[in-house]
């Protein structure tokens, strides 16, 4: 289902502008904001499946943003979208990467994306 609802829910997020997103002030108190550590889990979880050589994801968390959202995708609220860079910590290479999570209602992780730089 995530297959199919991955390009309209980029063309929503895209679409929607900056009028609908406003940026969350950054937290002091390391580890990760609650909204990072949760993308990093659901995206280690996801890319360790496929590949089991990736052990870790490192996001830049001071370069990152975390915004709030009233977007929806068909019926579903998007209620926060994080952006960052991240590396992926393989035996072949660590690349920078772009990363994109987006959170709905409770946190719940719709949708983990890299970018290849």
């Amino acid at each position: 289902m995530l297959r199919l609802l991955a390009p309209a829910l980029i063309s929503t997020v895209l679409l929607s502008g900056p009028g609908s997103a406003q940026e969350v002030p950054p937290k002091s108190e390391k580890p990760a904001t609650p909204e990072i550590a949760t993308c990093k889990t659901a995206a280690l979880q996801a890319l360790h499946a496929k590949e089991p050589e990736i052990k870790d994801i490192y996001i830049d968390e001071d370069a990152a943003t975390v915004a709030v959202s009233e977007a929806k995708i068909e019926n579903i609220p998007v209620t926060r979208i994080v952006m960052a860079e991240a590396y992926l910590r393989t035996d072949r290479s660590d690349k920078p990467r772009r990363f994109l999570c987006l959170l709905g209602e409770k946190n719940k992780v719709l949708l983990t994306f890299f970018t290849a730089r």
